[in-house]
């Protein structure tokens, strides 16, 4: 330690002895060459020629002070060093490098994470998922996965890669990433219609599409105001100034046995970085991007949101902080990661707001709008219900959730989400019907109230429609919308002679970016040929019919027998009717939870969201 504080005072006297202001130097004082023994060692030469070499250097620095004319203006060197010197002032005030976790942290987050009994299984999943595009090129434009458990995390950062590849191509050009709060405003329509040539992308493209993600993904976990990177000790030093292949050498030799099986490990490896300037934070993620391609990448993101958010903050956001979140026994990501990573804040369910259950409890849900968006498999089957702020994102991409696995959807065309003449009357109805009902949402108002009803909503119902409905004393919706469906539109009901009123046709894209064999694809191999292994891009035909209730539209019941005769009936028909018979998926399941009736089509192999 002596010899290397020695050998930097020597240089910074070299270094003064160039300038022509030179501060005063620091460095030992010489010894009287009198006074020295006849023999000395090689250490106390080095010693001494060290300290004459510094005396010649402060001889040369007082000579150029004497010799330098006066000047009112700065030299250039001296502009320059003044200016190096307020970007590493301002620099040092934005961000904290290499910070240890506490061992307290650590084993905070370690148990927050993975619980106290994680097997092994888990813990490697979680440690051989890194964060890179598919080399496969009509999937390029998509992550990767090998491992079952992380999939919840690369499905977000996938939708999030998606907005900014689709939708802002022209600004991946800029460092600054989007923030939330800057992309409220919407451009006219044409300007929301996306190409759908995912090949095109290039490498750079996609990888500043990639970091721009992940800092706006940290960002939003750190109410827009901090940023914290994790990385690796042994690894996010190295890598620094080398380029290309090299730095993928670098950090598989550096990984090479590196195991994080406890709380310890994760201290010893574990470096953090904290931000405030979004510029510094995307510069960084750009720096250390080969490191979130390694093996390490998707659990390295995961912490970084989490101290991002903060760890107590994390745990308050949750209804029961007691369990991991990553989920035994198969290891996967949990809905409160989930909806961290795509609204920032770790709550663990996916309703609007906050459900009351009374005596001061609640359960947690989604409260803002969001920037992409959520669907399930489990509420078509009835065991949650996704609310309007998931379901109805700023752009039109979705994670979706199956049972065991998530995935994308996503549409090029924002138009998607409009809403059409049959949503926009069907909203306008309920809205009135919602405000005279006061059985506590048992769906059914009074007779006086069903007539303020048909008043606000200028529905003229004939007279023996009129008393069938209030012959009980109360009026239900559902029978009532279903008479709305039966009446002409020029009554203020929905039905339509062309039988184009509500109906809405367009395409949507599903991504799964597990690899898995690929039916329609295989490859030569010395023992013939076998499948690929690649991850799954799927269009989808997306028909929502104007009126049929989703049974008879299922069934192709297009006309009842009673009126095969009738041509305005066998007309409705043919435009009502699917252009091809339809295809069953449990992602169609899923979209018809966004978009009810609606049916899907596709060709080749069907979608798979497992």
């Amino acid at each position: 330690m002596a010899d290397q504080q020695e050998e930097e005072d020597l240089r910074m006297a070299l270094r003064m002895s160039m300038q022509n202001s030179p501060p005063e130097p620091k460095r030992s004082k010489p010894r009287d060459t009198a006074i020295l023994p006849a023999t000395t060692t090689p250490e106390e030469s080095r010693q001494l020629q060290r300290e004459l070499m510094a005396a010649a250097a402060e001889k040369r620095m007082l000579a150029a002070a004497k010799s330098a004319p006066p000047s009112s203006s700065q030299s250039k060197n001296e502009r320059s060093g003044d200016f190096e010197m307020k970007e590493a002032e301002k620099k040092a005030k934005e961000v904290n490098l290499g910070n240890e976790l506490s061992d307290k942290e650590a084993h905070q987050l370690f148990a927050m994470v993975f619980g106290t009994g994680v097997s092994k299984d888990i813990l490697a999943q979680w440690s051989n998922q890194g964060i890179r595009f598919s080399p496969d090129p009509e999937t390029s434009m998509g992550l990767v996965q090998h491992e079952g458990g992380p999939c919840g995390v690369l499905a977000t950062i996938q939708a999030f890669v998606l907005k900014h590849l689709l939708f802002f191509p022209d600004e991946l050009g800029k460092v600054v990433a989007n923030m939330p709060q800057n992309l409220n405003s919407r451009r006219s329509k044409s300007q929301y219609v996306a190409s759908n040539n995912f090949s095109a992308f290039t490498e750079d493209a996609k990888a500043r599409a990639l970091v721009k993600s992940m800092s706006e993904m940290l960002f939003l976990c750190g109410n827009n105001k901090r940023a914290v990177i994790a990385t690796l000790s042994v690894i996010s030093n190295g890598i620094e100034g080398s380029e290309g292949s090299s730095k993928d050498v670098i950090i598989a030799q550096a990984l090479e046995g590196l195991s994080i099986e406890s709380a310890s490990d994760l201290q010893k490896v574990l470096r953090v970085d904290r931000y405030t300037s979004p510029t510094s934070a995307f510069k960084r993620l750009e720096a250390m991007i080969p490191i979130f391609q390694s093996r390490m990448g998707a659990l390295l993101f995961l912490i970084s949101a989490l101290l991002s958010r903060g760890l107590d903050c994390v745990q308050a956001d949750r209804d029961d902080p007691s369990q991991p979140l990553v989920t035994a026994p198969f290891g996967h990501a949990s809905q409160e990661i989930v909806n961290l990573l795509l609204c920032g804040q770790a709550v663990p369910n996916v309703f609007d707001g906050r459900m009351d259950l009374g005596g001061g409890m609640f359960l947690k849900g989604i409260s803002t709008s969001v920037e992409v968006g959520f669907l399930t498999l489990l509420e078509s089957l009835n065991f949650c219900k996704v609310g309007q702020n998931l379901k109805c994102p700023r752009w039109p991409i979705w994670v979706v959730g199956s049972e065991s696995h998530y995935t994308v959807l996503f549409a090029l065309d924002t138009a998607v989400q409009d809403e059409n003449e049959l949503e926009e009357r069907e909203s306008q109805i309920r809205k009135a019907f919602d405000a005279q009902d006061q059985s506590g949402g048992g769906g059914f108002i009074s007779v006086e109230a069903f007539h303020q009803v048909l008043r606000e909503t200028s529905i003229r119902l004939p007279s023996e429609k009129l008393d069938s409905l209030c012959n009980s004393g109360f009026i239900v919706w559902s029978e009532f919308w279903q008479v709305i469906l039966d009446l002409d539109n020029n009554l203020g009901g929905l039905k339509d002679s062309t039988g184009q009123m509500g109906r809405k046709i367009f395409d949507l894209y599903h991504f799964n970016g597990i690899a898995k064999s690929d039916l329609n694809g295989s490859q030569a191999t010395a023992e013939g040929e076998t499948p690929v292994q690649r991850p799954r891009l799927t269009k989808l035909r997306v028909s929502v019919p104007p009126r049929w209730t989703p049974e008879d539209f299922m069934a192709d019941a297009a006309v009842a027998p009673g009126n095969a005769g009738s041509e305005s009936s066998q007309k409705d028909a043919e435009v009502a009717k699917p252009e091809q018979p339809h295809q069953h998926a449990p992602l169609a399941d899923c979209i018809r939870t966004r978009w009810p009736r609606a049916v899907c089509n596709w060709i080749g192999d069907p979608p798979s969201i497992v």
